[in-house]
């Protein structure tokens, strides 16, 4: 199983002592984590994107870039490119430029950005055509990545005749489609022969088994070669001991999914609010713990799921960043050899 690392750039206070980072701060603690996250064994870096919220990646190529001038085999990823906002021509420049500054370590996780319908109202779109653009703009982002001369026949994005994107990758530019709280993407993903990410954030592993499956039968109907692969990504932390862990989590997680809540509020109007229970959070789409206690949540996750990918989100809530780096150099020499 590949593990990752997961960031998607909040920018909030530390609950304990108040510190609040500029966004350059932030920005140049999540290259740090990253290259920390390579000399552990982590075999990706996931970065995620957002426009006009309070999380500060915007840009995840540019960052990612950054990463791979300090790095050399880590892989350089998203969590996840907006593919329903982005123009696919964009899309296949800014990482097949990512992937030649990286000798071929780029890839690309597409998404639709449902949960942030406000998106698509700030960058100029309907969004009652995110399903729509999204799925034209994924099939036309793996065919500029694939093929030379690409001819499209217009549909909400204009036609192309006969275009090449520059520069082209220096090999296959994996992609990777992100959802799986509607039929539509893991279906979306199978057709086109791409491997699944689930938004396991949101929602406890068991609510994406039923998805995973869809997935999986549509892949094997679909013909492809090969297996069919699927991921997940959830929030974490590692202590010396249970509650060490929980103490020194609780307060960031609390702070974190309150603040999300209220960002999910915004963006997406009549979108339920969630209560926040610890205990629930820790039995759904968060694992925290002793090492020990990590490995068997891992364990239980990759069963359920059949992950063959998992990424792990530590630097949330206003996370100082040495005790960001102490949970992630814990994980990675007590929980990496384990679960990899």
């Amino acid at each position: 199983m590949e593990i990752g690392l997961l960031s998607l750039g909040d920018v909030l206070p530390d609950p304990i002592g108040g510190t609040l980072p500029s966004d350059g701060q932030r920005t140049r603690a999540i290259v740090e984590m990253a290259v920390a996250g390579e000399a552990l064994g982590f075999d990706l870096v996931h970065l995620g994107e957002h426009h006009g919220s309070g999380y500060q990646l915007s840009a995840p190529p540019v960052v990612l870039a950054a990463i791979s001038s300090r790095t050399t085999t880590v892989r350089l990823s998203t969590g996840v490119t907006l593919a329903a906002n982005l123009d696919p021509v964009r899309m296949a420049e800014d990482y097949a430029t990512l992937d030649g500054l990286s000798e071929g370590r780029a890839e690309i996780v597409a998404g639709r950005g449902s949960y942030f319908a406000r998106t698509f109202e700030y960058l100029g779109q309907d969004f009652r055509q995110s399903k729509a653009l999204f799925a034209e703009h994924v099939e036309l982002l793996v065919r500029l990545l694939r093929e030379e001369n690409v001819s499209h026949p217009g549909g909400l994005r204009p036609a192309l005749d006969g275009f090449t994107s520059r520069p082209r990758p220096e090999g296959h530019l994996p992609v990777w489609v992100g959802g799986g709280s509607s039929r539509d993407t893991p279906a979306l993903a199978a057709r086109l022969g791409l491997p699944l990410m689930l938004p396991s954030v949101f929602a406890p592993p068991e609510q994406f088994v039923a998805a995973a499956e869809a997935y999986r039968a549509a892949w094997d109907a679909a013909g492809h070669a090969g297996p069919a692969r699927v991921g997940a990504i959830c929030h974490c932390h590692v202590g010396a001991s249970t509650q060490a862990a929980r103490r020194t989590f609780e307060p960031h997680y609390l702070q974190y999914w309150a603040w999300v809540q209220d960002l999910v509020a915004a963006y997406t109007p009549n979108a339920p609010r969630l209560a926040f229970d610890f205990d629930t959070m820790l039995n759904g789409p968060a694992i925290c713990g002793s090492a020990q206690q990590v490995i068997d949540r891992v364990g239980q996750w990759k069963a359920m799921l059949g992950l063959d990918r998992f990424a792990f989100m530590f630097d949330l809530g206003g996370m100082a960043q040495p005790l960001m780096l102490d949970t992630l150099e814990r994980f990675g020499t007590e929980v990496l050899p384990a679960i990899s």
